[in-house]
């Protein structure tokens, strides 16, 4: 290869502009998503407000019934002081350096009003005395410190100590609505009430923040910081937490590079990290990413690896650039190639090309699961290659989704199946004879959303033409393809090509708060399947003589999740989510039992 053909290949850097964060994902045994059930959009923090005080002026003409009617209670002893705090809790959180939306200190206002409300009226069900009122008032007021404390530190900025004063404002508002209404002695005891409950909601923060921090060194609820400015601005700030529990490691990448005369040239790479975990969080829209970063049409398929392979930043996947830059120098250019090959075995099929010294093996189990594949078997059947290929592309078609399924792992039943398929196969493709290499390309944008599953990418199909044969790879910038589609769509295009295989990326900026978004799922097969005969087309007609090369190249000093990181973490969020209900409810009762024992002393 000349130092022109070398510079041709040489990526040229592109700057990525900002997009808003569409959510998040997981595959496999991850259950990272089941935190999507606390996930929700705020009212409008007019709609918030209406409410605060319509629920004020329902208090005060319950009130009006009462035998000593209290004037204006609900309005000034919670309406007031859900406006006060709604008014200076945004702008004391931005002090800090941090973001709270007008909506959600709306909604946060409010919610404390409801919780006061129903706090203050269930201690107060069948209390005669007229100084119970202000107790019950009082511990209202402490439910409401302990929420706020709660809430602020996850949506806003995990620190405690830095939350305490804008966690405080409602409460505070309604000391002075108490001292108003009961004087001095109401002044007193509350304070000492907030004070319990403060320490009460202290220890349970505590208490929630610690398995995280113990497990993994990091706080447990800058993770949930980070994750709510993810969802809301489309922060990136969960790459430095995932930097911190990332580990480093070096993987292989294998290419097929085809060079044509006076037609562009094409590259079939398939990295073995993997393409999440979430919207544009760490390698989630790696496949773009490498894309744009090159001159030529490059498609990015998905090797072998589980969400423990995400990177844990985009900027990691310059190392993954830089070391397919390398891997386009110094090339050696053969024409041959084999017909295709499908290789059945179990539930795998595999389809087979030999390139001149190398080999494409694509994998799909579908109509069953076809899921991510531990990296460890795939670098075993790259190893098995070997010995009659020099570079083994194996990609994972991740082609039929029916759940969010586990992957598949070593030594398992299903694991042995794909490394015995394999092996049938290279002892096939390894005899085949080769012939002359014909080669067209395709990429077309398409108009779908990330929300119906389709990514930046769109579609892309390469097309190699053996001894008359035509073979169309077709790949969807997504993740994962509906049960039943993979086969609609090739047969679909089984009067243009031979022979197919539909394959998708795996890019996780198609996931909002669940795993769940294939290709098919949203838009029906009959709406795809006109872009997909077109680009195939398009792709015949751009046929012509070409020649392959083939590299594996090394990415070093790559930092990942870890092996088992994803699965360890998600479990002990998990778990936190369990137990935290009953724990708090504890704390609650506690707080509210001590402060019930303290009156009666003092009265």
């Amino acid at each position: 290869m000349d130092r022109g053909e070398a510079d041709y290949f040489i990526r040229q850097k592109r700057t990525y502009p900002e997009r808003v964060v569409v959510g998040m994902t997981s595959g496999g045994d991850v259950r990272i998503e089941r935190l999507s059930r606390y996930i929700f959009t705020a009212p409008s923090w007019p709609r918030s407000l209406l409410i605060i005080v319509i629920l004020g002026l329902i208090i005060d003409l319950t009130l009006l019934r009462a035998k000593e009617p209290i004037w204006f209670f609900g309005t000034i002893g919670f309406s007031l002081p859900a406006i006060f705090a709604f008014l200076l809790t945004r702008p004391s959180v931005s002090l800090l350096g941090k973001r709270l939306s007008w909506n959600r200190s709306g909604l946060l206002a409010l919610a404390s009003v409801v919780v006061g409300v129903i706090a203050t009226a269930l201690a107060a069900i069948g209390a005669d005395s007229g100084f119970y009122l202000p107790i019950t008032y009082a511990a209202g007021l402490g439910i409401v410190l302990s929420l706020r404390m709660l809430v602020l530190v996850a949506v806003a900025d995990y620190r405690l100590h830095r939350m305490v004063i804008p966690a405080a404002l409602q409460s505070a508002a309604g000391l002075a609505a108490g001292y108003f209404y009961f004087g001095l002695e109401f002044l007193c005891l509350a304070t000492g009430l907030l004070v319990m409950f403060g320490i009460g909601s202290t220890i349970f923060i505590w208490l929630i923040d610690r398995p995280l921090k113990r497990s993994f060194g990091v706080s447990g609820l800058s993770f949930v910081n980070a994750f709510i400015a993810h969802m809301t601005d489309g922060s990136k700030t969960m790459e430095d937490f995932f930097r911190e529990i990332g580990e480093e490691v070096t993987v292989p990448e294998a290419s097929l590079i085809f060079s044509r005369d006076n037609r562009e040239h094409a590259v079939l790479t398939a990295p073995n990290v993997h393409p999440g975990p979430m919207g544009e969080i760490g390698s989630a829209n790696l496949p773009k990413i490498i894309h744009d970063s090159f001159d030529q049409e490059v498609l990015v398929a998905h090797g072998c690896a589980t969400h423990d392979f995400n990177l844990v930043a985009e900027s990691e996947a310059e190392k993954i650039i830089d070391a397919l830059s390398i891997s386009f120098q110094d090339l050696n250019f053969s024409d041959g190639a084999s017909r295709p090959i499908r290789t059945t075995h179990g539930s795998i099929e595999i389809l087979t090309q030999r390139f001149s010294d190398s080999i494409l093996m694509v994998s799909t189990r579908s109509p069953e699961k076809t899921e991510d594949i531990d990296y460890t078997i795939g670098a075993v059947i790259m190893a098995e290659g070997h010995k009659w290929f020099r570079d083994v592309i194996f990609i994972d078609a991740h082609n039929c989704m029916t759940t969010v399924s586990s992957p598949v792992l070593p030594a398992t039943p299903l694991g042995t199946e794909y490394h015995r398929a394999a092996l049938s196969a290279l002892e096939r493709a390894a005899a085949a004879p080769l012939l002359p290499l014909s080669l067209g390309v395709c990429h077309r944008l398409l108009p779908f959303t990330r929300e119906e599953g389709f990514g930046d990418l769109g579609i892309q199909v390469l097309i190699t033409a053996v001894d008359g044969i035509k073979s169309a790879y077709v790949l969807f910038d997504g993740n994962n393809i509906q049960e039943g589609v993979r086969e609609e769509i090739r047969g679909s295009i089984a009067d243009l090509v031979d022979e197919s295989e539909i394959m998708t990326t795996d890019s996780h900026v198609v996931n909002t708060v669940s795993g769940k978004n294939p290709i098919g799922l949203r838009i029906p097969a009959h709406e795809i399947i006109p872009h997909v005969r077109s680009a195939v087309e398009e792709a015949i007609a751009d046929i012509s003589p070409a020649k392959v090369a083939s590299a594996t190249t090394w990415c070093e000093g790559v930092i990942i999740f870890g092996s088992q990181r994803i699965a360890q973490f998600a479990s002990t969020v998990n778990a936190m989510l369990i137990f935290i209900p009953p724990l708090s409810l504890g704390m609650l009762i506690l707080a509210f039992i001590l402060s019930i024992l303290t009156f009666s002393v003092i009265v």
